[in-house]
């Protein structure tokens, strides 16, 4: 029996990645506290470790999870070049799945990352018998980490195994699937917990000394999105009216808005942003606490002029969202940059400049890009970076209070609730507008006539209010709708679960029989 076998592909346990961050966001004790006090500040590190994976590990943030979340959909393709991460087109645009390759590991392995991170935390919270506020915050946060790694990981893959323990002998961590409901089972719990352990704001006064850091708005928007999944719709309005009841958070008047990341952190953290990664750059890149978040997704320089190296160029919007989207729509200019065109200035969240034409190899390789990390020239002159390809100031906007609006609005429509449906509806389709209000023409009202009807206006909706920001596949899948519109593209029904990476398997074998096995529809 091999000792050192691990079916998570990582060494969880040489140490943990601590976050080095903004120093506001740490609440370090003196070490003249007392012996609780220490342990404390050892949850504290701990916590600060498991937002930095979160924060800047790729299958969290970065490429893999923009392969998982956003360019298997309709509306969004992996962009960049012809050349660059050319897999990525059969794996993920063509559902082609690799077993084998480094994105589909990355994505599992990180995943699985967080959740030992957070199984020793909370192992050793509880080993200390811990109970003190300060403490239970931190146990908090590690809840919800393991939560929303295993939600993903459930979506994902279907069955996966319930690692919810802390071990330190690799042998311990071999374990087979555990069934979708005790995944789901699991994840119930840590939220429950955790929304009695976190603060409904970490602010002080009228500041917050620890923007980003989670709060009871981020685990009920999280459980609501898991009970969406599973179509508990009772579930998902009595979560959504408590977020909407906390009032702790609105929509932006201007949509562009959302996406702002600016000077001196303007646009960070604002009030629709519910659960948002934390990235800075400072001048000259110091400090440099960033991710490549928006540098992957920042325009490809091809063959133009320097000064259009904003990025990788991943995730680009698809011709297929340009048609479907009706050019009245003002959020269609504001998340789609045009090559070749004007980004529309200020209104429409652009900063006057004209983008070199669509012309791959000479000019740009896209006709299209994503506009919501549109990095601002003001940030790339203060960073130093001009034409060196970084946004890694932008921050990923994770959880926003539209999708709690337009959870609310699914699931009091599947109740019957066609009244509420229609009036949450109206709440995100007016400021798409411009807030122009109820007779406007453009982005029109819409009346509530029959649940079939209201249903297909909230899918609509969710396409274009969430383009590009990774919520469309999955909506597909939950539908029922991918194979209607994703088989032109190869899928068929099994391509709602990714196999399991072989690694992962061969890792896991006791005595020569892999524990775990492969999801039954990819042999």
């Amino acid at each position: 029996m091999k000792r050192n076998t691990i079916i998570l592909l990582l060494s969880a346990f040489a140490g943990l990645a601590f976050f080095t961050g903004c120093k506001k966001f740490l609440d370090r004790k003196p070490l003249t506290q007392t012996l609780d006090d220490l342990h404390q500040g050892v949850l504290e590190a701990q916590s600060m470790g498991l937002y930095n994976t979160f924060n800047t590990y790729a299958g969290l943030n970065e490429l893999p999870w923009l392969d998982f979340m956003s360019i298997r959909d309709d509306d969004a393709q992996k962009g960049s070049s012809a050349t660059d991460g050319a897999e990525v087109n059969a794996e993920f645009e063509t559902f082609q799945y690799s077993k084998d390759d480094w994105a589909p590991n990355t994505f599992w392995n990180d995943h699985y990352t967080l959740i030992n991170q957070a199984n020793k935390e909370i192992y050793f919270a509880d080993s200390l018998k811990m109970t003190d506020k300060s403490s239970l915050r931190n146990v908090g946060e590690a809840l919800f980490f393991r939560a929303f790694s295993f939600f993903d990981l459930v979506r994902t893959y279907g069955e996966v195994p319930l690692i919810n323990f802390y071990f330190t002998n690799a042998i311990d961590g071999i374990k087979p699937k555990s069934p979708v409901a005790d995944i789901y089972a699991q994840i119930d719990a840590d939220l429950a917990k955790a929304l009695d352990y976190l603060p409904q704001t970490w602010e002080v006064g009228t500041s917050n000394p620890y923007p980003g850091r989670l709060t009871k708005g981020a685990v009920n928007t999280l459980w609501a999105q898991t009970y969406l999944f599973r179509a508990n719709w009772a579930k998902v309005v009595s979560l959504c009216n408590e977020v909407v009841a906390s009032n702790q958070y609105s929509l932006l008047p201007n949509f562009y808005d959302i996406w702002k990341d600016g000077l001196d952190g303007a646009g960070k953290n604002s009030a629709e942003s519910i659960l948002e990664h934390q990235n800075l750059q400072g001048k000259n890149l110091v400090p440099n606490q960033g991710s490549n978040w928006g540098t992957s997704q920042n325009v490809r320089q091809g063959g133009a002029a320097k000064e259009w190296n904003l990025g990788w160029g991943w995730n680009t919007p698809t011709q297929k969202l340009v048609d479907a989207w009706d050019d009245s729509d003002p959020r269609k200019r504001m998340t789609i940059l045009y090559s070749g065109q004007s980004d529309g200035g200020p209104t429409q969240g652009g900063y006057g400049a004209t983008l070199p034409a669509y012309n791959p190899g000479p000019g740009l390789d896209q006709p299209y890009w994503n506009k919501k990390v549109y990095s601002d020239p003001q940030m790339r002159a203060l960073t130093g970076t001009i034409g060196g390809g970084n946004a890694s100031w932008i921050s990923h906007r994770q959880l926003r209070y539209a999708d709690v609006i337009l959870m609310l609005a699914e699931a009091s429509n599947e109740m019957g609730d066609g009244a509420t449906a229609a009036t949450n509806l109206e709440l995100i389709r007016n400021r798409a507008s411009g807030n122009l209000g109820p007779a406007r023409t453009i982005v029109p009202k819409i009346a509530f006539a029959n649940q079939a009807q209201m249903r297909t206006a909230i899918k609509n909706e969710r396409r274009f209010e969430f383009a590009m920001e990774g919520y469309r596949f999955f909506d597909l899948v939950r539908w029922g709708d991918a194979q209607t519109e994703l088989g032109s593209l190869g899928y068929t029904n099994r391509c709602r679960y990714y196999p399991i990476p072989q690694k992962a398997i061969d890792l896991s074998k006791v005595n020569g029989v892999p524990v775990l096995k492969q999801n039954p529809e990819w042999p």
